[in-house]
């Protein structure tokens, strides 16, 4: 059996991430390019999507260049792997090659174990990237975010912000790094109440509500009468993209799965699944990215970059709600 790589060897030729968290995986990912592109700026990274790797190409892929600079080499999916490929990574294993660096994103269980097995055999730096399934887990999940950014949030701000966002750790992350941008002083439950949970009166969410079923003018007058009482506008643009995200998650997830089996998948709520779906309506693809790419612009812009941030939310709001009737080929 090959010497097991360190925890913290993040340039070790081989790492696998194991689970089915895909903010987990994706950072375990970005976390050995980073470390690899710091030794060397000049490491070729191949991130191939699932099912690109084909037999007979992982040889070509691994081959030292001519200019002997580092590789990463990401493999999506590993469990999915056709058998040939498989074993041609079992082979390389054995014996990989200098400089060169193979990352393998494997969702754990039963399907693709030969494969997981062989490569924890061959001593590879393993990163765990289950999903959080329990309540206390991601209280500390966000808690590390806060930690993480250099801030710390109250054990009452962290269940606060899961209480307004559900379980997603990108919305959960995004969350906690928005917060620590505009917040200055002590991020404690009133924060997170006054960007995320909404006010009686107007919030951000209930803007993002009619901005998603296309009520373009009611979402028009509940925005302009939040500006007014002190919504800020970070809030709002967060809003409608966690609106909009929310119904493009739900838009391509199992559509046979039960209820609570969807809501467990997509750490919502059930309650929230049910009034995305009747959000969904009259949304395409092609609309979900337009109304994402307007609410990007318009969050760029209240954090400073334009000089009328309420004209530039207003955009993206007649934008959003525009998308929510685009076109014949709805989700």
């Amino acid at each position: 059996m090959a010497r097991k790589s360190a925890p913290d060897d993040l340039l070790a030729p081989l790492t696998l991430a194991v689970g089915q968290e895909e903010l987990l995986l994706d950072r375990a990912v970005a976390q050995v390019v980073a470390a690899a592109r710091a030794a060397d700026p000049d490491t070729d990274v191949r991130d191939l999507a699932p099912g690109a790797l084909q037999p007979g190409s992982l040889a070509e892929l691994t081959t030292p260049s001519l200019f002997a600079e580092r590789k990463v080499i990401v493999v999506r999916a590993a469990q999915d792997l056709a058998a040939d490929s498989v074993k041609e990574l079992k082979a390389y294993l054995a014996a990989p090659a200098d400089e060169v660096i193979v990352v393998l994103v494997h969702a754990g269980g039963a399907k693709g174990k030969g494969l997981l097995d062989a490569a924890r055999k061959a001593g590879a730096r393993e990163v765990q990237c289950a999903k959080l399934t329990k309540a206390g887990e991601r209280v500390a999940f966000v808690r590390g975010e806060f930690k993480a950014l250099g801030r710390s949030a109250s054990p009452e701000a962290c269940q606060a912000l899961l209480d307004a966002l559900g379980g997603d750790l990108r919305e959960l992350a995004a969350a906690a790094s928005q917060l620590t941008s505009d917040v200055e002083g002590p991020i404690d439950e009133r924060v997170v109440a006054r960007y995320y949970s909404g006010r009686a009166e107007a919030t951000g969410f209930e803007v993002a509500d009619l901005a998603v079923t296309g009520r373009a003018a009611d979402a028009l007058e509940r925005l302009r009468w939040a500006l007014a009482v002190g919504q800020p506008p970070t809030g709002i643009t967060y809003a409608l993209a966690s609106g909009v995200r929310s119904i493009g998650r739900l838009a391509t997830a199992d559509r046979s799965m039960r209820a609570g089996d969807l809501a467990r998948e997509l750490g919502m709520p059930p309650w929230k699944v049910d009034r995305v779906r009747q959000q969904m309506r009259g949304w395409t693809g092609d609309g979900v990215a337009v109304a994402l790419t307007a609410i990007a612009e318009a969050d760029a812009a209240v954090k400073g970059g334009s000089d009328d941030p309420a004209y530039a939310l207003e955009r993206a709001v007649v934008t959003v709600a525009r998308a929510a009737r685009s076109g014949a080929r709805q989700y």
